[in-house]
């Protein structure tokens, strides 16, 4: 006879809980579809090769040797990583109340479940058009895979903790909900998806690189094109702004589960 401690018995719950979540939430956004779970590649996909024929098209160089293709997956890959995240948990509450009244569902596995497929989705879609196209030529592999993967941890954790965050805020309010948009689509060209921070002026360099997403495409960036560029990220900065965003996402969790959660 062996006796699970107290704490490997909740891990036990809640990895089946999350598990059950992430089924249900992959049924009601795939499954009435015909390409259902395809959707995952589709869109980045027509993303990536829409700035590839605009790119083509213009002939732009953008003022740099780098291979147009690999600067767009590897650009919007990144940002589908933080924004899908937040994007998903605004007001993921809502709809799921009623989950809450099991004792064992709380308001940290409706959000866990939901950045865990949207993590899951960007990895794969990453991971699944680099090698569609590698295969044809249209992009080398990554010089440093390590980096690339160090890189992709690091805004997926950053990803996550913002879904926290405004998942439970958009809970006080909807207003949350709108206003992430608005500041989504302000962020996206500022985080690093379209260019490098080296090429812009010295005095910009610092601002933009206050923004912590930047030095995460810098890092993916780094690795991915290795001597072709000059990243500028800060691996300090970067840990301290994961843990502070998770702090905090954790935080408001604890305060809406406070306030959303039967007794």
């Amino acid at each position: 006879m062996h006796h699970d401690t107290p704490f490997l018995r909740s891990l036990q719950i809640q990895t089946r809980v999350v598990g059950a979540l992430l089924m249900r939430e992959i049924l009601t956004r795939y499954g009435r579809h015909n390409v259902g779970f395809l959707w995952i590649f589709f869109e980045p996909m027509m993303f990536t090769l829409g700035v590839l024929a605009l790119w083509t098209a213009t002939k732009a160089t953008h003022g740099s040797t780098l291979p147009i293709t690999s600067f767009a997956v590897t650009g919007y890959s990144s940002v589908l990583l933080w924004r899908n995240c937040a994007n998903r948990c605004a007001l993921a509450i809502l709809p799921n109340q009623a989950l809450l009244y099991h004792r064992n569902v709380r308001v940290i596995d409706l959000f866990m479940a939901r950045v865990l497929l949207e993590i899951a989705g960007a990895t794969m879609s990453f991971v699944f058009l680099t090698v569609v196209f590698v295969t044809v030529g249209l992009m080398k592999p990554p010089q440093d895979i390590t980096l690339v993967i160090a890189a992709w941890i690091y805004l997926a954790i950053f990803g996550s903790s913002l879904g926290f965050a405004i998942g439970a805020l958009s809970e006080r309010s909807e207003t949350v909900e709108r206003v992430w948009h608005t500041i989504a689509y302000l962020l996206f060209p500022l985080s690093g998806a379209l260019f490098m921070v080296d090429w812009l002026p010295e005095k910009f360099q610092p601002i933009v690189l206050l923004l912590p997403m930047v030095h995460g495409t810098e890092m993916l960036r780094g690795g991915y094109f290795g001597s072709l560029v000059r990243p500028h990220y800060d691996i300090g900065y970067m840990i301290a702004c994961d843990l502070i965003l998770m702090f905090i996402g954790l935080f408001l969790v604890k305060d809406a589960s406070k306030r959303v959660e039967p007794e």
